[in-house]
């Protein structure tokens, strides 16, 4: 049984993560070892047919990793787990056209979400020639800082060094995040294509961390009931004890110096 979720493109990260928390025990296979750096066995890269209509998704069927319709943004997004306005000079066709990413890893096991991350960045590189640099440019972003009141998380001290555990959900209007074991970098990635800008963390909280968050997604039909979820900024703050402020921030940005359309499989 495989893994598959559709996506439309201000979400792709977003969906990525819904499909990677599902735990591969759920379908039968067996996980990636968590400190696993995978690269492509096999890899194909195909111009997706101009006339094929069944749209962008993801299917994750063991080991191999099919992404259908997708654009070299939103590789980019997916590997870098970035949003648009992090990364420069991106040329025009790199945003509109479309490929078919099919191929299977070069180690046993179902990819976690930070390795499919690792599989998009070396297809990049290996197939479209990717060459870029960071910089630290200033942007407006979101500040995830400590709220009023201090933190409502529960440190986790158990696994120092061991993976996050995330289970999600989302039904009827609520979006459900539990998850166990978490560092800020990871709570921001999950955070990061729920919002409309960048997350940079300033909460100078270096442990790892239990949390579970419950909201209603912008997309939500309005509701007038007395326990209807919040919105996702008022949830950080009354349910995990931390805030989200818009401000203009420096925040990593990919910039692009060699790009190229591949070869013909």
């Amino acid at each position: 049984m495989s893994r598959i979720w559709r996506w439309n493109t201000p979400a792709t990260l977003a969906s990525l993560l819904m499909l990677c928390s599902i735990p591969s025990t759920a379908f039968g296979q067996k996980a990636m070892p968590a400190n696993a750096d995978p690269d492509w066995e096999v890899a194909s890269v195909k111009a997706t047919d101009p006339t094929e209509t069944r749209g962008q998704h993801i299917n994750m069927d063991g080991r191999r990793v099919l992404l259908l319709g997708t654009t070299v943004q939103q590789l980019l997004l997916i590997g870098y787990g970035m949003q648009k306005v992090q990364i420069a000079n991106m040329p025009a066709w790199a945003e509109t056209q479309r490929w078919d990413v099919a191929g299977v890893p070069d180690m046993e096991g179902s990819p976690s979400l930070t390795q499919v991350q690792t599989l998009m960045r070396k297809i990049l590189a290996e197939r479209f020639g990717l060459q870029l640099h960071h910089e630290q440019r200033e942007i407006p972003v979101f500040a995830l800082t400590v709220a009023k009141g201090g933190s409502k998380m529960i440190e986790n001290t158990s696994k120092p060094d061991g993976p996050m555990d995330q289970r999600n959900s989302q039904a009827a209007g609520l979006r459900v995040e539990n998850l166990t074991n978490t560092a800020m970098s990871e709570l921001v990635l999950i955070l990061q294509f729920h919002v409309n800008r960048p997350i940079v963390d300033q909460t100078g909280l270096k442990g790892r961390y239990d949390l579970k968050l419950e909201w209603a997604p912008d997309d939500a039909p309005p509701s007038d009931a007395a326990d209807a979820p919040p919105g996702l900024f008022t949830a950080i703050q009354s349910q995990v004890g931390l805030k989200l402020q818009p401000v203009k921030a420096p925040a990593d940005t990919l910039v692009i110096d060699a790009i190229s359309k591949p070869k013909p499989d």
